[in-house]
């Protein structure tokens, strides 16, 4: 197959379904939040009700993202693609037709699933099918139109929540996900990648699964007081046992891996996270600064919308679009925060911009009742705004660089997965910490002392990961990096939810399937 420019028809093809693709899950994380208070009242769902139709999809998504992503290698990034767009489609339906909130928790959960064989998916099909000179340009295009679908998702969204109901911020999956498989199937080629052999970590996906949903399950529950002692305990510890079992299982593999040489393909599962990439202790702690800054973050935006509408009282398309500056910002300033973090080096940038943000994320909390969008809302979030654009594109391009080039792409999923679990475990905490449990959102007195204690507290963690960048991230750390992993399609992406994945730039030529 040859490889396809940019300019082409072939090339626009393509570059349509899968910014398409991945923006129809970008969407669903960010819109719904929009939806929370209207659903809560037709599905009578508490706080935990709330944090769990957030969290399941979130936890789904970061427990399987990787082996999604080990699919495509595999089997052919368009065929697991279209396989992740259907299923997303599906749940999506399930959603919009749920009668109680565990079924609409169920049907998350799904979403979560079709969204980590989807989204790692995306971003592979345009490294596998552009020519390599074209291929920087397809990436920032790609990352630019996912922007552009972040911004007016929010609005979007409570548009639709307002003139048509909560369910229908799900059902505008379906109609997406039907243009992106028309598209996928007449346009799209297919790629796999020939290194790709050998068994599957099957065994490692369903450990951080569980280890995930409950420790998460413990936090989110245990202070409400709703469930037995007994119950939350239990689910504690099978979180806990499942982390050291994966860490256990995933050491193991890769023990073997290395002892057995070419037999060990076929022998031994390729470990889905190989534990010898956190031998460099500055990725090591650039992920421990993405954990403490997307866990802030996760809790900022499932707040923030609910607390404009709760305790301001915003209509849903206001509340929707008040964080629309932030990704403006992103969109704006990212590849100049890059860009400035490979001249002077990332520390600067990454330690100013975490503090501003953490600043702006404390002005967040003042909002309160009558709060005016011109003179309270709106500083606020352009301070947290410009934070966050200066960190963004050098943290990620710090996670690559920091990494061993053969572990490229894995560091790229672990930092992925990774922001990803900080935003679901804060979500599960924090809340029901400040005081943000049961029917709290129907007491808007309540709910305002407690999003703004929760907006101090996620303030202090990335003042934190301000201290932390200061005194751990290298200046040198992106010049001495090889070339490869200073392609610009870091610097331009709109990372609100987590930063994007990078595939192993080992495999950019991939054999295409036959």
């Amino acid at each position: 197959m040859p490889e396809v420019r940019l300019g082409t028809g072939a090339g626009r093809w393509i570059l349509l379904a899968t910014v398409l693709g991945s923006s129809v899950a970008l969407l669903d994380s960010t819109v719904v939040n929009v939806a929370l208070p209207r659903l809560a009242r037709d599905l009578h769902a508490d706080m935990a009700g709330l944090q769990w139709t957030v969290n399941a999809y979130t936890l789904t998504l970061a427990g399987f993202i990787l082996l999604g992503g080990s699919l495509g290698d595999r089997f052919g990034r368009r065929r697991v693609f279209l396989i992740g767009v259907v299923w997303f489609a599906a749940a999506s339906v399930l959603c919009g037709a749920a009668q109680d909130v565990p079924m609409l928790v169920a049907a998350r959960a799904l979403q979560g699933m079709g969204g980590a064989l989807l989204t790692p998916g995306s971003l592979a099909i345009i490294q596998a099918s552009f020519a390599a000179d074209d291929r920087p340009r397809a990436v920032g295009a790609w990352s630019g139109f996912g922007g552009v679908a972040g911004a007016i998702g929010p609005f979007a969204g409570g548009w639709l929540v307002e003139a048509a109901g909560w369910r229908w911020v799900f059902l505008l999956n379906v109609p997406l996900a039907v243009v992106v498989v028309l598209v996928t199937v007449r346009h799209v080629p297919e790629s796999v990648d020939p290194r790709a052999r050998g068994r599957f970590d099957v065994t490692g996906a369903v450990l951080a699964a569980l280890a995930l949903a409950g420790t998460t399950y413990a936090l989110t529950e245990a202070p409400g007081g709703a469930v037995s002692p007994r119950v939350v305990g239990t689910a504690a510890a099978v979180g806990l046992v499942a982390a050291v079992a994966f860490v256990a299982v995933e050491r193991a593999r890769g023990r073997r891996r290395r002892l057995w040489g070419r037999r060990s393909a076929r022998e031994v599962p390729q470990p889905m996270l190989p534990l010898d990439v956190f031998a460099s202790r500055q990725f090591s702690a650039v992920n421990v600064i993405t954990f403490v800054m997307y866990g802030g973050m996760g809790v900022l935006f499932f707040l923030f919308v609910l607390d404009l509408q709760v305790v301001s009282g915003f209509s849903p398309i206001a509340a929707g679009t008040a964080l629309l500056p932030v990704t403006v910002l992103m969109l704006m300033l990212s590849a100049r925060a890059g860009a400035l973090a490979q001249k002077i080096g990332p520390r600067l940038p990454m330690t100013v911009g975490l503090l501003v943000a953490a600043t702006g994320m404390v002005l967040v909390g003042q909002t309160g009742p009558g709060s005016s969008y011109v003179w309270n809302v709106l500083p606020a979030v352009v301070v947290f705004g410009l934070g966050l654009a200066a960190v963004v594109a050098p943290l990620t391009a710090t996670v690559l660089a920091t990494a061993d080039v053969r572990h490229a792409g894995v560091a790229s999923g672990v930092n992925n997965a990774v922001a990803r679990a900080a935003g679901l475990l804060a979500v599960a905490a924090i809340p029901p910490l400040t005081g943000l449990t049961g029917d709290a959102f129907n007491d808007p007195a309540k709910f305002s002392h407690g999003f703004r204690l929760a907006m101090m507290t996620c303030g202090g963690f990335l003042a934190a990961g301000s201290v932390l960048s200061f005194l751990t991230v290298r200046n040198d750390a992106l010049r001495s990096a090889p070339d490869h992993q200073h392609e610009p399609d870091t610097k331009r992406h709109c990372a609100l939810g987590a930063p994007p994945l990078q595939p192993d730039p080992e495999a950019a030529h991939p054999r295409p399937a036959s």
